[in-house]
């Protein structure tokens, strides 16, 4: 079964639960960087959670199907249309071949998420669908024009989820941080001033990092570090004193000292902030 690309927006991707455990061969873990909406969006559709669907980065995108399908949409919110009529997010809905989907620009969150009945197939990597922008390995981001091929995942029975609204843009997030392993490389402060300013979501942030605008941080020490295994979440301080948050397809070794670590649990916030959204950050 296939559907054509229409459209892409900004950037369209393949994705699917990712490939923890490749740090070794040089690969971050990858995956949908608001991994509760990608499962969820699979559930409506009763596909397993580890399916693979579309990350689709602020709207812009349409998709026409040539067989018929059920599909559900999660994770940002904004118009959703079927053949130019506004239908729900978060249900499942059955088309039938020529129906015209089309998911306009997000009011709320960045990354909507759409899942097919039965997955969309492509190449696996070590075991993911996914596409790593840091290694440019799995699936090319889609092209308009381009057929995407879908319904061979095994299926299982459909489940309630429980959904969570992305941030609106004009609202402060709240992350919880544990301290960095080099949180002594920074001057006595660094740390309360680091909890107590407010940070703004950077629009050079992408799959592989949040960059954050602020008031620098600054270091106590002038001296380098050798590279040192990164994780998801890491607060990686460069010389601009601006820190990155590492994200999915985050770089598997880093040199700068990591001040902080955000909780596993709030990553796929920030999956959703647009760029401009302000934060704080709260110990944990």
């Amino acid at each position: 079964m296939t559907a054509r690309v229409v459209s892409t927006g900004p950037l369209a991707l393949v994705q699917d639960l990712g490939r923890p455990g490749a740090a070794a061969l040089g690969l971050g873990p990858g995956g949908a960087l608001d991994r509760a909406a990608l499962v969820a969006a699979n559930a409506l559709v009763a596909n397993p959670a580890s399916s693979a669907g579309l990350e689709i980065v602020f709207g812009g995108f349409a998709l026409e199907f040539n067989e018929p399908a059920v599909f559900a949409v999660t994770g940002a919110v904004g118009e959703v249309l079927i053949d130019g009529v506004p239908r729900p997010q978060r249900t499942a809905h059955s088309v039938a071949a020529g129906t015209r989907l089309t998911i306009a620009a997000a009011s709320a969150g960045l990354r909507y998420y759409l899942a097919i009945a039965g997955g969309i197939e492509a190449p696996t990597l070590l075991g993911s669908r996914s596409r790593d922008i840091l290694a440019a390995m799995g699936p090319e981001p889609l092209q308009a024009g381009q057929l995407l091929s879908f319904g061979s995942d095994h299926q299982e029975s459909a489940r309630p989820e429980v959904f969570r609204d992305p941030p609106r843009p004009d609202r402060r997030l709240s992350l919880r941080v544990t301290p960095g392993p080099r949180r002594d490389w920074f001057v006595d402060g660094a740390w309360s001033q680091l909890l107590s300013q407010e940070w703004a979501i950077s629009a050079d942030s992408n799959r592989i990092g949040a960059r954050l605008l602020g008031r620098p941080l600054e270091f106590s020490r002038s001296g380098q570090l050798p590279s040192e295994g990164m994780v998801t979440g890491a607060l990686q301080v460069p010389p601009s004193g601006l820190p990155t948050i590492f994200l999915a397809d985050h770089p598997v070794t880093g040199g700068y000292p990591v001040i902080a670590v955000v909780r596993k649990a709030d990553i796929d916030l920030l999956g959703q902030a647009q760029p401009g959204q302000t934060l704080r950050f709260l110990a944990s």
